[in-house]
């Protein structure tokens, strides 16, 4: 369980850029999804970059997981149809449960800024008590990808602690 924080306010927060082309001072979309986090009252616990390795990516994911550090894993990068693109590869070889619904979600609502969205292969998933969320590598999809999961991120993150399921709204059906 996650105790007492407000997971609405409280989430936690790791982002992974996965990159062979970028270094720490030119990370467009690690820099937007770290702004974008904060931006929603949450809080960035890690940040790091890492070459489009398959081993080093899932090592370092493996380490946040193990570590819990974390409630959510946004990796950025390596999730198109480039040969160096293994992004999903290393997050599927971590994850013991999927969440094909985010990963859905993101491609979904990607093709409305860009047919390119369709080309993404990302994934989501659990991992022990921590959300691994694959994201596109551009600033610009990745500030869309990450605007689109935050209405459900909290909620999925507090499903995935043990919480339950908000009220039923609307008239009540006994009355």
């Amino acid at each position: 369980m996650a105790g007492q924080r407000d997971l609405l306010t409280g989430l936690r927060v790791a982002v992974l850029t996965c990159s062979d082309t970028r270094t720490a001072r030119d990370d467009g979309a690690g820099d937007v999804l770290a702004q974008g986090v904060a931006e929603l009252g949450w809080t960035v616990v890690a940040r790091a970059l890492v070459p489009d390795e398959r081993e080093q990516i899932s090592a370092h994911l493996a380490r946040w997981v193990r570590d819990g550090c974390c409630d959510v894993v946004l990796t950025t990068g390596g999730t198109g149809l480039g040969p160096r693109d293994v992004t999903p590869e290393a997050t599927l070889d971590i994850l013991e449960r999927l969440a094909p619904g985010l990963a859905e979600l993101i491609r979904r609502e990607g093709q409305r800024q860009t047919p390119f969205a369709a080309l993404s292969r990302g994934v989501a998933g659990m991992a022990g008590q921590t959300l691994v969320v694959n994201l596109p590598g551009s600033p610009r999809a990745a500030a869309h990808a990450l605007a689109t999961l935050a209405p459900v991120l909290a909620h999925a993150v507090s499903m995935l602690h043990g919480g339950g399921h908000p009220a039923p709204r609307g008239p009540d059906p006994g009355a």
